[in-house]
């Protein structure tokens, strides 16, 4: 799948998020269920993982995350989330003694396991973004610079010269939004433009030549590893900065 394809779907992503966000709860959470299996699916060829139970765990992980995020009645939204990246990582160790003999590639399955635990249960923050005072402006602030920076990585633009791009696109783009809706400030529109920005087209520079993203499951975690990122970082631009 080529790098503009990959973009352009990374954008209608984020421009489903913000749609679910705007219907309700439920909606929102229907949305970021299926970009966190989405990112699950394809996390294993992408980094061509040997272990086979790799994609079960880190889907696991990840829907588990958002439904304990949904389940947690008050703030702190997250505290239980790191209950749920133990027993993920727990997973992964009981997954690696389980493959029989050799156990080829032992150090470096475990290792992508947990990272792809990591990020998938990191994603359920934009659900405790969306419940924080102001909460659906700034999940609609992140997205739209997600989407904005997206778009630009689909141009013909190239090497850093298409980083800075995406940064200032989605920078301008973020704050725009901050700026009509009097929940939010310039600074946080402008914080998590920046932050949105750096991640896709830090991305799109990393994944642009990898041989594996040929194959269209890989592709899902490529497209969807940016929203799944930057949810935490909305909602710490959320508790900062609102």
């Amino acid at each position: 799948m080529k790098l503009s394809t990959r973009a352009v779907l990374t954008a209608a992503a984020a421009a489903g998020l913000a749609a679910g966000a705007f219907l309700g709860e439920l909606p929102f959470i229907a949305a970021l269920a299926l970009i966190a299996f989405l990112f699950a699916y394809g996390w294993r060829p992408l980094l061509r993982l040997p272990s086979g139970g790799s994609t079960l765990i880190v889907v696991l992980s990840s829907l588990g995350g958002l439904a304990v995020v949904w389940a947690t009645e008050d703030e702190p939204w997250l505290r239980f989330l790191p209950l749920v990246l133990a027993m993920g990582v727990l997973l992964a160790f009981i997954a690696e003694m389980l493959r029989p003999y050799p156990r080829l590639r032992l150090v470096d399955s475990l290792i992508g396991t947990v990272t792809g635990i990591v990020v998938g249960v990191s994603s359920a923050a934009w659900l405790a973004t969306y419940r924080l005072e102001g909460g659906v402006e700034l999940v609609v602030a992140c997205t739209v610079g997600l989407a904005v920076a997206s778009a630009v990585a689909a141009t013909p633009l190239a090497g850093s010269l298409a980083l800075l791009a995406s940064v200032g696109a989605a920078t301008v783009s973020a704050a725009a939004v901050a700026i009509v809706m009097p929940e939010l400030t310039w600074v946080s529109g402008v914080s998590i433009g920046v932050l949105a920005g750096i991640i896709v087209g830090a991305l799109q520079l990393l994944f642009d030549k990898l041989p594996q993203l040929k194959t269209r499951r890989s592709s899902f975690s490529v497209i969807t590893l940016p929203l799944a990122v930057t949810g935490m970082m909305g909602y710490v631009v959320g508790q900062i900065l609102i």
